[in-house]
């Protein structure tokens, strides 16, 4: 609904690639970098779940599994609004005026389902804090790189991947 509500503003927007910065020797979006103090201020709640995993692990999977869960299986309930808008991408930054993933999380009721992509030692303090439960999801590491290296080569909302050799290189490096 986020995207929905604003698709008017983006008529003649391109989507372009973005520029990286760093977070604690972390490559992330420049944009992620940007609002990184509100970030790492986020306020859980002892009631949240945090789906955390490297992209092309199985998140949105997991999202909706967790989703059902909570439903108590109610389809219907499940279909009430689109992956970004219930379980809201703790550190998306998307473009105005859509609101941010932090934005989203913020504006909920507890007990919330978050995502997120970051390493753990970049989760806000307030996770531990309150003693929220997280649930990582592990993917064999060569499908996680094969399936993202083609997923930036075809997102444009990601860094260009470049050449598959470079990109290798770089993912054993983590960067």
């Amino acid at each position: 609904m986020a995207f929905e509500q604003n698709a008017q503003h983006f008529g003649g927007y391109v989507m372009q690639r973005p520029r990286l910065g760093y977070v604690s020797g972390v490559p992330l979006d420049q944009k992620t970098c940007d609002t990184w103090d509100q970030i790492w201020k986020f306020q859980a709640h002892p009631e949240d779940i945090l789906v955390a995993a490297y992209p092309k692990a199985g998140t949105t999977w997991m999202q909706e599994i967790v989703d059902m869960i909570c439903q108590e299986g109610n389809a219907e309930i499940c279909r009430r609004a689109p992956t970004y808008d219930k379980h809201p991408f703790l550190e998306a930054v998307a473009p105005k005026p859509v609101p941010s993933g932090l934005q989203l999380a913020e504006n909920m009721k507890p007990p919330r389902i978050l995502k997120t992509h970051l390493p753990v030692q970049l989760l806000p303090p307030s996770f531990w804090e309150q003693d929220c439960k997280v649930i990582y999801v592990a993917r064999n590491a060569k499908d996680c790189m094969v399936s993202y290296y083609h997923f930036q080569r075809m997102n444009k909302g990601l860094p260009d991947p470049g050449d598959w050799g470079t990109y290798f290189s770089r993912f054993l490096v983590g960067d």
